[in-house]
């Protein structure tokens, strides 16, 4: 069975309301920030750089996770989650009404609506996130820890697999307009259920006060300065500006240039986890063995055959469809290759006791300046005709600007040095279903040792005051 049992597995069976919060939860997000919303936008008329933008939320806003830290001292692990989660689900209620209403010619006032309710989604999600997993990693014991975060993915795994199998049916059988109520209503289901699990697990102590002198003083520096880390974090940067626009504009283009169904672009984004487990799959056993920089290389390979396949796919003028699969397979071993690697290669350059800010910022830059490419890239994609459509030109030298950037990184990688071998206690299974909840589970920046109840708080630093 998926859920633990009293009998079967009493450890595990204290903690079970996480996973069902992890399965619930993966009904949420997954339409949210996922293809059924790029699916959406374009429904409603919007242009690439109106989907371009929207997609871009979750990423731009990353950083907030950081800063939200600095309520965790007053308001605690619990009640920032709660507020982020329940904050979050009234978001969808606005893409439900636009749905009903069921507009048959694009009207602005209603894109720029969806795209309001996506920023407050993606920001309130943000400050969620910067207490879920540390609260989770107090909340359950070490010795099953790695149990907890296996069931956690397998069960987000198989929600999100079946709910988009789901709404490929309900494209299938019903307008797209009610197919869109009905998903929408299910991801605010999600939320509330979600939000429920999340009430009924306890609370843990809350941590000190975050010493914001350290974090502003050793930011810039640890970006700026010589270093290993500051080598590694600009070599990252360039693959995530040119990956992170493929998911919403290849959606894009499929439904408004190549002619396929709401359904079709949603089993093609189900066939990107499939590519996902099996490269995870395959990477478990022999990631601490022969080390990332192998795995970096079969990414940034992948990315690129994957560039070179959507290029000559465009050239046949939409034709050669029977490639998509391929295509979308691949593009989902390429991120779990790269995201296991990423960690994998962290953990090693940097020391145990001082590895949670610099994670944290390479996990926030990357995903900021990436969060800036979709905007940047869909002012260039959009034709000035009143319909939604795809510039195919700038679409081809976007990919090729993408196979540009791998063969670079391929070169430039031997120049990382790494010692094959077994990396530092760097959370594992957490990047297999979810990439973005790597970041949440490395932003550890305050200390979450337990102050006695006698025991006086240390003084607010003045920049914290």
């Amino acid at each position: 069975m998926l859920f633990p049992s009293k009998d079967r597995d009493p450890e595990l069976y204290p903690f079970r309301h996480g996973l069902y919060f992890a399965f619930y939860n993966a009904l949420n997000w997954q339409v949210a920030i996922g293809t059924p919303t790029v699916l959406f936008m374009q429904e409603l008329g919007a242009n690439s750089f109106q989907v371009g933008l929207v997609f871009a939320w979750t990423f731009l806003l990353t950083p907030v996770q950081v800063l939200a830290t600095a309520f965790l001292p007053q308001i605690g692990f619990k009640r920032l989650t709660m507020a982020g989660w329940s904050a979050r689900g009234w978001c969808l209620l606005i893409p439900i009404g636009l749905a009903l209403l069921a507009p048959t010619e694009p009207v602005s006032w209603m894109i720029y609506l969806m795209a309001m309710a996506t920023f407050v989604y993606s920001l309130t999600r943000a400050v969620g996130t910067a207490a879920l997993t540390t609260w989770m990693y107090q909340l359950v014991p070490a010795n099953i820890r790695g149990r907890y975060w296996a069931t956690d993915q397998m069960t987000s795994g198989i929600a999100i697999v079946g709910s988009l199998f789901l709404y490929a049916t309900l494209f299938t059988l019903l307008p797209a307009y009610r197919a869109f109520v009905v998903l929408y209503s299910i991801a605010v289901f999600g939320a509330f259920m979600a939000h429920r699990q999340l009430k009924i697990l306890p609370d843990v102590d809350k941590p000190r006060l975050i010493s914001f002198e350290t974090i502003v003083s050793s930011t810039p520096r640890l970006m700026t300065e010589p270093s290993l880390f500051r080598t590694y974090l600009w070599l990252s940067v360039p693959l995530f500006a040119a990956i992170t626009p493929i998911s919403p504009f290849a959606a894009y283009y499929l439904k408004v240039s190549a002619g396929l169904t709401a359904a079709d672009v949603i089993l093609l984004t189900m066939v990107t986890y499939f590519g996902l487990i099996a490269a995870n799959w395959y990477m478990r056993a022999k990631m601490d063995r022969v080390g990332a920089k192998p795995f970096f290389r079969l990414s940034y390979i992948a990315h690129a055959a994957i560039a070179l396949g959507w290029i000559g796919l465009l050239n046949a003028n939409g034709k050669g469809l029977i490639v998509l699969p391929v295509l979308y397979f691949l593009q989902g071993v390429a991120s779990g290759c790269w995201t296991s690697a990423n960690l994998n290669y962290l953990a090693k350059i940097l020391p145990d006791k001082d590895r949670a800010l610099p994670v944290s910022i390479h996990g926030a830059v990357i995903t900021f300046i990436g969060g800036c490419s979709p905007v940047i890239w869909g002012l260039f994609l959009k034709t000035g005709g009143s319909l939604p459509s795809v510039n195919v030109v700038v679409f081809k030298l976007f990919f090729a600007s993408l196979v540009v950037v791998c063969v670079v990184l391929l070169i430039l990688l031997n120049k990382l040095p790494e010692q094959a071998g077994v990396q530092g206690p760097t959370p594992q299974g957490v990047w297999m279903l979810r990439p973005f909840r790597a970041l949440g589970n490395l932003i550890n920046l305050v200390d979450t040792t337990p102050q006695k109840k006698d025991e006086t708080p240390p003084p607010t630093p003045p920049s914290a005051r």
